[in-house]
């Protein structure tokens, strides 16, 4: 939409034909970014549940036939003990959807739009048709990073037109004025978003968990459960190459089932059976797969707790969580 007004704005208050050429570059990287981000945002499919963790036909049988909460939460508790799970409910029971009848990994939410679970659910943005999930999530951030400074573009450089009609040197045309102040009122808007959703990546917060504080097994309710420090925070969402950083490729760390915990909400699970895949910290050392990768107290823990259990995880469960996301 603004590609002819700006193109009238540069043979016009531009006269230097090297300026020309580097605004116009300027304006095409920045417009190919933005498009790029906003049809991965569009039509990136949104992260769905898989089937290990729907509820067998006989389990359910029994959850509907429960005379009471405590034995509904028993029988879900049971499901759920060979499964990566540390939230709850308010009333400590695990996490369990009527609707799609499936135990719902950490962070993911029933989207009433879409009709499913979403992994890593952020929320569902009318704007661009799709949920803001874990799929999609570094994509959303860098499509408003893009129209951002797309909108500050414009407006920056419709100044000097501005600039030329007050000193009444040309007469003032009526789309690039227009131009002007819906790039000065998209940027405001903006602004006030993409700076929230930084914030939220910085403290590895989704929009839900800042109005609905995840509740965790063992240390109750905590925003910041999931909260490893600001540069692992980012690294979880835009991946650790940073080449590809402000590109809308994939590079997120993780399945989207499993994230790493604050360690202080996994100490009681020492006492529970370990997973597969497991953390066990003795002593002053902890170790994953026989490496040392931190120091902490005595757990054994599905959970990664560091950045680097989670990359080892990552890297040594590609090929599953790639055939489980087929079933």
């Amino acid at each position: 939409i603004a590609f002819f007004p700006s193109l009238t704005l540069f043979l016009v208050t531009v006269t230097s034909v090297g300026q020309r050429i580097l605004f116009l570059l300027f304006y095409h990287i920045v417009l190919v970014m933005f498009l790029w981000s906003y049809y991965q945002t569009v039509f990136t499919e949104i992260g769905r549940v898989p089937a290990r963790f729907r509820v067998p036909r006989a389990d359910l049988d029994r959850l509907i036939r429960a005379t009471n909460e405590e034995e509904q939460k028993q029988i879900l508790e049971a499901f759920a003990k060979e499964l990566p799970v540390v939230t709850r409910t308010l009333n400590a029971s695990v996490r369990f959807c009527e609707k799609c009848r499936l135990i719902k990994p950490d962070r993911a939410h029933h989207c009433s739009v879409c009709g499913v679970c979403v992994l890593k659910l952020d929320h569902h943005c009318p704007w661009v048709n799709n949920c803001i999930n874990f799929s999609n999530y570094k994509y959303f951030i860098l499509f408003l990073g893009y129209a951002l400074i797309y909108c500050l573009y414009i407006a920056f450089t419709t100044v000097a037109y501005m600039e030329l009609i007050w000193t009444g040197k040309i007469d003032g045309r009526f789309h690039i004025l227009f131009l002007f102040f819906v790039s000065v009122m998209f940027a405001i808007s903006l602004v006030s978003l993409f700076g929230y959703h930084c914030y939220l990546v910085l403290l590895n917060r989704t929009t839900l968990e800042s109005f609905r504080t995840p509740i965790f097994r063992y240390g109750g309710p905590d925003k910041n459960g999931f909260s490893l420090g600001k540069i692992s925070n980012f690294q979880e969402v835009f991946g650790d190459d940073r080449r590809l950083w402000f590109f809308p490729v994939y590079t997120s760390l993780g399945d989207g089932m499993l994230f790493p915990t604050q360690s202080h909400h996994l100490v009681s699970l020492a006492n529970e059976a370990a997973s597969p895949v497991a953390t066990v910290a003795t002593g002053n050392q902890s170790f994953c797969n026989g490496t040392v990768v931190n120091t902490s107290v005595a757990i054994v823990s599905p959970i990664p707790q560091t950045q680097a259990d989670f990359k080892e995880y990552v890297n040594g469960s590609k090929s599953t969580a790639s055939i489980e996301s087929h079933e």
